[in-house]
């Protein structure tokens, strides 16, 4: 039988490798490797570094390109189930052309498999189209929204109070609904635009959580989020991409 390990690697310090993730990579015969293009290079290249530490030689690397998303329909969720069906089709091939009979394969996802992240999604469509017979396993990761509060050195979650988790889309659209907020691919920093809802809440920011260009910031929404803004516009003009993530929690009544 073939198998995939699906292996959380963390939000960017290689630190952030549990020991289940270790030993995984070293069982891996073949890794493969999903290249988004040169501006996103340092992400290809933490995974060669780790592939490089905890691999078990001799293995193979194969590299696919990852396909474009169609970011400007306002279709959205037909726009990614479409991406996401052709991320499925390198999970195939890759499954297919490039692991024998018993061999392992293994792909390193950022952060944790389970938490905002496709992979599982699309070996879940390759094993549902049965073209290919394989066994997947899933390892972990420390997750971007871990890594946030720890930099941060606060609790996710408050005593008898729920948490949750979406993302800058659905909080534009909602607003806040709970006490602490936890925000995920918000690509237009909807925290900026709460109106007078904003002098509610505190807000604990990060982006390249644990890489060496990492960037925290807290405080009043009112008062942080044209700094953050600002950052958040720097840096990605400075690198060509960014990941960050924020947790809004309300303050108590004055």
């Amino acid at each position: 039988m073939k198998r995939i390990l699906i292996i959380g690697i963390g939000a960017g310090d290689p630190d952030h490798l549990t020991l289940q993730a270790v030993k995984a990579i070293g069982r891996a015969d073949a890794f493969l490797l999903v290249d988004k293009g040169e501006v996103k290079h340092d992400l290809s290249d933490l995974r060669r570094d780790m592939i490089e530490a905890h691999g078990r030689r001799p293995y193979r690397v194969v590299q696919a390109q990852d396909p474009e998303r169609d970011r400007t329909t306002p279709a959205y969720a037909s726009a990614v189930e479409t991406w996401r069906s052709r991320r499925a089709d390198l999970y195939e091939a890759f499954v297919r052309d490039e692991l024998g009979e018993d061999e392992t394969g293994a792909i390193l996802v950022w952060g944790d498999p389970g938490l905002y992240d496709s992979t599982l999604a699309g070996i879940e469509e390759v094993a549902g189209r049965g073209t290919v017979v394989f066994d997947h396993e899933v390892v972990p990761g420390i997750t971007s929204v871990s890594a946030l509060t720890a930099r941060h050195r606060t609790n996710l979650n408050r005593v008898g109070r729920p948490v949750h988790i979406t993302t800058g889309r659905r909080l534009a659209q909602e607003g806040p609904t709970a006490d602490d907020v936890l925000v995920m691919l918000d690509a237009h920093c909807a925290f900026a635009d709460l109106g007078d809802r904003a002098e509610e809440f505190h807000i604990y920011w990060g982006a390249y959580l644990g890489t060496p260009d990492e960037i925290l910031v807290s405080g009043p929404v009112t008062e942080v989020a044209g700094r953050i803004r600002d950052l958040r516009a720097q840096a990605r003009e400075r690198k060509g991409w960014i990941m960050d993530t924020y947790l809004l929690r309300r303050l108590p009544p004055a």
